[in-house]
């Protein structure tokens, strides 16, 4: 099966979800949609002639460490070249440092396009351009002219280095230390686990950011410094010099991902700098984390669509069975619960990608647009939404493909299984799905729910809007936003653990109406478009049924979760 780019399914998504404004400001005059379809058209040349040839590849032999050097996948180094030499990692970054100075909503789509293509690779400058944020906006201006022009032009990567074997989710139990050298730099010691793609042969460096605690720093997150730990210490002339005291210890042996590497890496005295305020290291990683939540959300969205391009074309060549439909194609595409799994997979997709630009679009126009306040707003109540929808969509698509495939889905020849095993992990990194779904109800909805009405505002002008049009989808669709007003209400005033109890039907609820929105918005705007009036039709009337149950158990509260005490639920 041959991965194809999306180019044309991308670009009316960003019809759905407005990416036309972005060319009316200042700072983004440039994205014209000649523009936009130009840069989509050289990614997608990238995705499938460069990066898709290296999806099984990477699955066989993944990446390995051996006599302390980590030896990548096979094709993997040419692969990471044309993803550098074609200024892919700086897209976003700014101009100054030598990056396009594009907008995020571009990024995602070609995002889209590379983890769709090989998602193990694809990974690796998603990291870089996190870093590239949190050293924009937080590092001094020595390490911004150091850094920023080798990482933005792919010259170097960049890695985040969070967890530790007793502080995984709870970041604030670290036991990584760093003592003030005296000249500025601080020595970095401490283990870190599960740090992707944490040593490689794809560049000359590795630049680590690394959170540790100062000598006086207090207990919690509140203590937290965040420090540049670069694997190679830059000479006088910015190129690599000495080694550092950092080295990979070993590679986790995992599920999928197996050309990324992911490593146990150790700090022994490293030398590293402070990035951001003493006892502030948490805010400054958290813009490389947002950044890369998005960007997961978006890994979630590219597996999706590669698994359901296989599956389906597998399904009009598979013969099984006879067909019960007049004209038919006489494979298993033409069974009725066969036809159920890839409007499935079509509607959930479609969702996932205009959830991610939208989000993506709301983070630019906060930085272009006039009310930057309700941009930056949108943009934080979507972003958990964004990553934990569409990673769980990656996984689900990444299901059904299997199921369609039929026995042959179990084999791992066909590649069905590797998009379920690669994108199973991207549920848990970043802040797992449940993490974020509890940020959600919580920090998203301090606002009094603000943010979360005025988004469920734009959902109710859609219908208002397909009234004439398309009266009982749009009745359908006020229906399941009143049940997630009312869901909204209810958690406003709950208890925080009532909250958390409800928060993931919540943000699967609220994704779906979401869903609505945007493919009834694209029937509306392109009417003689089949696919979407019946993706409309289809998600409204069947998966967004499931909105009310959703919300009912929203609002059940804790008490049903602890009817049985921790020894009677696991006895």
């Amino acid at each position: 099966m041959t991965y194809r780019p999306p180019v044309e399914e991308i670009l009316a998504s960003l019809r759905i979800v407005g990416a036309e404004r972005l060319a009316e400001t200042e700072l983004f005059a440039e994205a014209t949609q000649d523009t936009v379809a130009a840069i989509l058209g050289e990614a997608a040349k990238l995705s499938a002639d460069v990066l898709a040839p290296l999806q099984r590849a990477g699955d066989l032999q993944g990446a390995r460490l051996e006599n302390g050097v980590v030896r990548s996948s096979p094709g993997y180094v040419e692969g990471y070249g044309a993803i550098r030499d074609g200024g892919w990692v700086g897209i976003t970054a700014d101009p100054e440092h030598g990056g396009m100075g594009l907008p995020l909503v571009l990024a995602t789509a070609v995002g889209e396009m590379m983890s769709g293509a090989c998602v193990s690779l694809a990974l690796n400058p998603l990291l870089t351009q996190g870093q590239i944020e949190a050293l924009a906006h937080h590092a001094s201006e020595e390490l911004r002219a150091t850094y920023l022009p080798k990482l933005v032009s792919g010259e170097w990567t960049g890695t985040m280095n969070l967890t530790e074997a007793q502080a995984g989710s709870d970041v604030g139990a670290l036991r990584a230390s760093a003592v003030p050298n005296g000249d500025g730099t601080y020595a970095v010691s401490g283990q870190k686990i599960f740090i992707t793609w944490g040593d490689h042969d794809l560049t000359p460096n590795i630049v680590h950011l690394v959170l540790a605690r100062l000598p006086d720093g207090g207990k919690g997150t509140k203590g937290i410094s965040l420090f540049l730990v670069p694997k190679y210490i830059p000479d006088e002339a910015g190129n690599p010099g000495r080694a550092n005291a950092v080295r990979a210890l070993s590679l986790e042996h995992k599920l999928g991902m197996h050309g990324s590497a992911t490593a146990v890496m150790e700090f022994d005295g490293a030398t590293g700098w402070l990035v951001g305020a003493e006892h502030d290291g948490m805010a400054a990683m958290f813009t490389m984390m947002n950044a890369a939540r998005i960007g997961v959300g978006v890994q979630g969205l590219g597996v999706a669509e590669a698994a359901m391009q296989q599956a389906l074309a597998y399904a009009r060549e598979r013969r099984q069975g006879r067909s019960l439909i007049e004209g038919g194609e006489g494979t298993i595409i033409d069974h009725a619960d066969v036809r159920r799994m890839a409007m499935t997979m079509r509607a959930l997709t479609a969702t996932a990608r205009a959830l991610c630009l939208d989000t993506s679009l709301s983070h630019d126009m906060a930085r272009a647009g006039e009310d930057r306040a309700a941009w930056e707003a949108r943009c934080a109540f979507l972003t958990p939404i964004c990553k934990a929808f569409g990673t769980d969509i990656g996984r689900e698509v990444a299901d059904l493909g299997i199921q369609v495939h039929g026995g042959m889905g179990f084999i791992e020849e066909t590649g069905a299984a590797q998009y379920w095993r690669d994108v199973r992990v991207t549920a848990i990194y970043e802040g797992t799905n449940g993490i974020q779904a509890m940020d959600l109800v919580a920090r998203k909805l301090a606002d009094g729910g603000a943010a979360a009405r005025a988004l469920m505002a734009g959902i109710a002008a859609t219908v208002a809007e397909a009234e004439a049009a398309e009266p009982s989808l749009s009745e359908a669709l006020e229906g399941a936003r009143a049940e997630l007003a009312r869901a909204t209400d209810w958690l406003l005033e709950a208890p925080l653990n009532d909250r958390f109890a409800g928060a993931s039907p919540y943000l699967r609820a609220f994704a779906l109406v979401l869903g609505g929105h945007y493919l009834l918005r694209g029937a509306l705007l392109m009417p003689d478009d089949a696919r979407q009036i019946a993706l409309a039709r289809f998600h409204i009337r069947q998966l967004m049924a499931q909105v009310p149950a959703l919300c009912a158990t929203v609002c059940e509260g804790a008490a049903p979760l602890y009817a049985l005490d921790a020894e009677a639920l696991a006895s």
